[in-house]
């Protein structure tokens, strides 16, 4: 019986960041992203990737990498280097809201 529950605990807490997240300060705050990702998520350039319909969990985690520096971008690092992890968690499930 344990072994059932732990896949739905973890659905449910990555749910959460959906559900919790404000999508619309995330629109606001990826406003900045824009330029690169796409208005709508979807870049122009294909040298970017896409982030319409990503998954939260997906962009908050690799925005805390980018952060932190375990992913090596300058770009993305200066981009998100004053992000809160509020503030990531509202732009991912902005973008995941998007239609891809």
């Amino acid at each position: 019986m344990t072994r059932k529950l732990i896949p739905v605990l973890a659905l449910a807490s990555l749910a959460g960041i959906a559900n919790a997240a404000d999508i619309a300060a995330g629109k606001a705050k990826a406003a900045a992203c824009a330029g690169c990702h796409g208005a709508d998520g979807i870049a122009a350039n294909p040298a970017y990737p896409n982030l319409a319909g990503q998954h939260a969990q997906y962009l908050v985690a690799a925005m805390q990498a980018y952060k932190t520096g375990a992913r090596n971008h300058a770009v993305m690092k200066a981009m998100v280097g004053s992000l809160s992890d509020e503030d990531m968690e509202n732009i991912a499930a902005y973008y995941e809201s998007l239609k891809k």
